[in-house]
């Protein structure tokens, strides 16, 4: 399996958070520090960039070329095809903090974490769910709130945590969005530590290994890593399936290596 890199900038320091919309076929990740945020078309190769006024971490899809996008100034709704954007909410967070990733509950919950900025610190963020206009804290004390991923029965949610460098699973209500700590169910020993993360149809998880050049792949539940796949830049941050459970790769900037990872990048990797 080859990495193919679709986007390339010098200038980006951390390239996150990719999302594909299989029923429009286009992909979205957002270059968190420049707050922006990018549309691409594999079909005609175009990329599409809006910029917000503070740094963007999750995207939401909402329809075609239309998306929900948060940065630390509040939640806004992209459209790519005027290319303009629009506030919709805000949750009370701390202001010592920004959010980072997020997911969708199949309930239409936005759920999205917390870290410190503009220092990192321990303990000081949250995972948060939003839905009709109100908002509740389902996993405390977070540090570096990265990976989110149901299971296919909506009934368990694995999350990242970056600095325990394990993957924790929780019980999942649906009806009542509640999550309940069941167990750490992945620990990682190696160079690499666990960024974003998504889920495939076989219920394995695909992890970015921020430190560790590589995206792995792993079965929750046992606990063991079933493949990894290397990628060219030692920062990789988040991954996503497209509609033929291939994957898409973010990186970011890696100042103390080549000048060739001295910024952040876009791989899409055929599996199938």
């Amino acid at each position: 399996m080859t990495s193919n890199l679709i986007y390339f900038s010098q200038s980006s320091e951390l390239f996150e958070g990719p999302i594909f919309d299989k029923e429009n076929e286009l992909l979205y990740f957002v270059s968190i520090l420049d707050g922006l945020v990018f549309c691409y078309n594999p079909k005609t190769k175009e990329i599409l960039s809006v910029k917000l006024d503070s740094p963007t971490s999750n995207i939401y899809l909402v329809s075609n070329k239309i998306v929900l996008v948060a940065s630390k100034n509040g939640f806004y709704e992209v459209d790519f095809k005027a290319l303009t954007l629009t506030f919709k909410f805000q949750i009370d967070i701390d202001p010592m903090v920004r959010y980072n990733d997020g997911i969708e509950d199949t309930a239409g919950r936005y759920i999205i974490g917390t870290m410190g900025h503009p220092m990192v610190k321990k303990g000081i963020g949250n995972v948060y769910s939003y839905h009709k206009n109100e908002f509740k804290i389902i996993i405390k004390n977070t540090t570096i709130s990265n990976g989110l991923a149901f299971s296919s029965d909506n009934q368990t949610l694995y999350f990242i945590d970056t600095p325990t460098r394990k993957v924790a699973k929780y019980s999942y209500d649906i009806g009542t969005g509640d999550a309940e700590f069941i167990d750490y169910v992945i620990e990682f020993k190696n160079s690499g530590s666990p960024d974003g993360m998504c889920i495939d149809k076989n219920g394995m998880l695909w992890i970015a290994e921020w430190g560790g050049s590589c995206v792995s792949q792993w079965n929750p539940l046992i606990g063991k890593k079933v493949n990894e796949i290397t990628i060219p830049f030692t920062n990789v941050t988040s991954c996503c399936l497209d509609n033929e459970s291939n994957l898409y790769v973010t990186t970011a900037k890696d100042e103390s290596s080549s000048n060739y990872q001295n910024g952040s990048g876009l791989f899409h990797i055929k599996i199938n």
